[in-house]
């Protein structure tokens, strides 16, 4: 199958080969793709090679790339809320959190010549400092206005916070909340919870369709109308604003 790499800021994923289509998700700047077919009017099913996820995209956001750059490891991320890169010398705002391989500060892709801002930051870190710099990434988000589907500080899903979030300490999270729910390990009480674990939570049918990362054993930051910061008790989340509860706990997972 032929290789790809995304070429704009944020390239919606749809659910069909159609703009009318649901967008299931979102492919970031930098994010590489396997092209699993083709339908007409320039749209490709293709598949993340971050989270497997599978959707259809447009081919005009993509440029072909050979397997050995598919094949190499996204080691560094760019750190600011918004990136200057340029693509063929044309300048290009990306969001915090795109991926770059190869430790790289221009590169080749395909027919791109690309530029790299040169302060980007490393993925990988010591244990110890993960659970700050989980803080420190969530914080990036805060504010920033929910979208189903979305992956980005640009708009962003539940799901997609923490997936953004724990990947910049080199730790990968499935696409969808239940699906995340089940990696790590359990945390029997939320009293035992600590900054960084992830908090699930289902609806009257018992499926899970929220998570957020807990800060504490009473604050939860998760993307709900926006991604915001909110009180948590054993029962599931308050809103801060209208004093309601939101939110059903089902589970906590650790991961770090």
């Amino acid at each position: 199958m032929p290789y790809a790499v995304v070429t704009v800021p944020v390239a919606p994923m749809r659910m069909d080969s159609a703009h009318r289509s649901e967008m299931i998700s979102q492919l970031l700047w930098g994010e590489c793709v396997e092209i699993l077919q083709s339908a007409p009017g320039g749209w490709v099913k293709v598949k993340n090679q971050y989270d497997d996820y599978i959707g259809w995209a447009t081919e005009n956001h993509l440029q072909l790339v050979d397997e050995a750059f598919y094949q190499q490891p996204a080691t560094a991320y760019l750190p600011e809320w918004v990136n200057t890169v340029t693509l063929n010398g044309a300048p290009m705002q990306v969001p915090f959190g795109c991926l770059v391989k190869g430790n790289k500060s221009s590169d080749q892709w395909g027919a791109f010549s690309v530029a790299i801002p040169g302060n980007f930051r490393e993925i990988t870190v010591p244990a110890a400092n993960m659970a700050s710099l989980i803080l420190e990434a969530g914080m990036k988000f805060l504010n920033t206005a929910y979208l189903w589907g979305g992956r980005s500080v640009f708009g962003v899903d539940c799901s997609g916070l923490t997936q953004n979030v724990y990947k910049l300490v080199g730790i990968p999270l499935w696409r969808d909340a239940y699906q995340q729910a089940t990696q790590g390990e359990t945390v029997d009480f939320l009293q035992e919870a600590q900054l960084g674990d992830l908090a699930f939570f289902d609806n009257d049918e018992g499926r899970i369709t929220h998570v957020g990362i807990l800060l504490n054993d009473h604050e939860i930051l998760h993307a709900s109308g926006k991604v915001r910061i909110d009180p948590i008790d054993n029962q599931g989340i308050i809103n801060s604003d209208t004093g309601l509860r939101t939110h059903k706990l089902r589970i906590i997972k650790r991961l770090i």
